[in-house]
């Protein structure tokens, strides 16, 4: 144990030696002045016309029908009320009146049309989640119009569980007129939030505007500019030097500098619950791994607990569990590290004999060298030479399909609030994540679940059977979950009420 937080402290004080190298990060086409707020993160917010939703839900500039409420449970956004009917093949919504798109153009139910309309024309990918009308709205006879702010949703089936199908990226609204033939943008995304895109420069920033016809509160900022800052190093030296107020999205900053800006009065850090679970996805199509009792050893090498404490600095909840810990239907399980029993289960697949896998991380996340670099060490314990990859996640990708590597490290977070989706990608022989991944998991109970789940409109038996699927899924380890984020931001002490991008503000002299 003492050598594995040698190993930590290492780990620690290379990354903490790459900071300050601070890279060119001015540009001459932001201009910072006392009403814009510039922020920063790892990718591109606005990934533009190609992208299902264009941007991301972070910059307030679209809307969905339903939203989630503090408990993660559907609340009204576009859509201000529901029925339901004949057991959940009739969905009936009541649209929010008084409301415009950007662009000026009234929202209605005609613009609710033409959306579904656009979804119909097949799956959009995304930087963020797919938008598949067939995943959020499975078994969707027709929709249609009833009046001028009122549509129906007939289904085939009986689909209790629409709502949490629905939440923020399962029903996003944008103005028709920002539509190509194709479903594609042709324009800005035109939405209804509190923002609306006056500039978009890819691998740049996108700048919004606060839109002052918003039906909701208004933004407090007049301007916000978001930039792409892929280095992390380069992102902290930019908020320490005063070039940018604050980092945000995914990976917005380490732990360990998180850390370091607390003892800086100004600057203030955030942190809450995130929906991204972070996982190992073992390659299921060929030895050691299509053998369960392997996943199940790998699962009970890592101490999943030291991980968190030492390189994640608590900003993480390990988890055994992949149905991530935001999410309604969440179980919670003991998380178990047990090397002995690791070594045993390792032993009757292996034998006495060791064998090298290939372990492939994003090199643009930093501490994912770290983190592959202690599950190797504890990995050895159970007769598996870790040979870690850092490569462009891009490059990445195409490993894990064409089943490359042994071991991935590998995130997914919650398109809405459903859990049926949630673990479909995962459980489902035909999963996206299980194909795409090489995961190559099937278990027949798990099938017979999930295809008794869609039909079952009692809430109580619903849950039980979601609680079957992850304990399952617990005890075989289709993959290997290590912790739930903890979503970390930063911003300089100049901003307040960080959180909503409509309730950010700017602290006043007298403040």
């Amino acid at each position: 144990m003492k050598k594995i937080y040698c190993i930590i402290a290492l780990i620690l004080l290379v990354l903490a030696s790459g900071c300050g190298k601070q890279e060119d990060i001015k540009e001459s086409a932001i201009n910072k002045d006392n009403d814009t707020v510039i922020l920063a993160g790892y990718r591109q917010l606005a990934p533009g016309n190609k992208d299902a939703y264009y941007c991301s839900s972070s910059l307030g500039v679209w809307e969905p029908l339903i939203t989630k409420d503090k408990d993660n449970k559907p609340a009204p956004c576009l859509a201000q009320s529901w029925e339901m009917q004949d057991n959940g093949k009739i969905w009936i919504f009541h649209l929010r009146k008084n409301v415009l798109f950007h662009n000026g153009t009234k929202f209605n139910a005609d613009s609710v049309i033409a959306n579904f309309d656009r979804m119909k024309k097949g799956v959009k990918r995304s930087t963020f989640y797919g938008l598949n009308i067939d995943a959020f709205y499975p078994s969707l006879l027709k929709y249609e119009k009833i009046d001028e702010y009122t549509v129906k949703l007939t289904f085939k089936e009986a689909n209790i569980n629409e709502l949490y199908k629905m939440t923020d990226f399962g029903s996003p609204i944008y103005a028709p007129e920002c539509f190509a033939e194709d479903g594609n943008f042709k324009t800005f995304a035109i939405g209804t939030g509190p923002y609306r895109i006056i500039e978009n420069k890819l691998n740049s920033h996108v700048k919004i505007e606060r839109y002052d016809n918003y039906w909701g509160e208004k933004g407090k900022i007049k301007t916000f500019i978001v930039r792409k800052i892929p280095n992390t190093d380069t992102r902290y030296a930019a908020l320490k030097s005063g070039e940018i107020d604050g980092v945000t999205d995914l990976n917005a900053i380490p732990p360990f500098l998180a850390e370091e800006l607390k003892k800086d009065s100004n600057f203030v850090v955030y942190k809450n619950k995130s929906t991204m679970v972070r996982y190992l996805a073992l390659n299921g199509t060929k030895f050691p791994f299509n053998d369960v009792r392997m996943r199940q050893a790998v699962s009970l090498a890592i101490d999943r607990q030291d991980l968190v404490n030492a390189l994640y600095m608590g900003y993480a909840i390990p988890t055994v569990n992949i149905l991530n810990y935001c999410s309604p239907g969440y179980k919670e399980f003991p998380v178990r590290h047990d090397l002995q029993e690791a070594k045993r289960l390792a032993h009757e697949v292996l034998g006495d004999k060791r064998i090298e896998v290939v372990y492939g991380i994003n090199g643009a996340e930093p501490l994912q060298k770290g983190e592959a670099e202690i599950i190797a060490y504890w990995l050895k314990d159970i007769g598996l030479d870790v040979k870690i990859r850092v490569l462009e996640y891009a490059t990445l990708l195409k490993m894990i399909r064409k089943g490359e590597c042994n071991i991935v490290r590998l995130q997914k977070g919650l398109a809405n609030g459903d859990p049926y989706t949630a673990l479909y990608p995962f459980v489902m022989p035909d999963g996206a994540l299980n194909k795409n991944n090489s995961v190559a998991y099937e278990n027949n109970e798990i099938v017979e679940l999930m295809n008794e789940v869609k039909h079952t409109t009692d809430e109580q038996k619903r849950r039980e059977i979601f609680n079957r699927i992850q304990e399952i899924a617990v005890e075989e380890q289709p993959v290997v979950p290590l912790f739930n984020d903890m979503a970390i931001a930063a911003t300089s002490s100049r901003i307040k009420n960080y959180g909503a991008i409509n309730k950010i503000e700017l602290v006043t002299d007298d403040e």
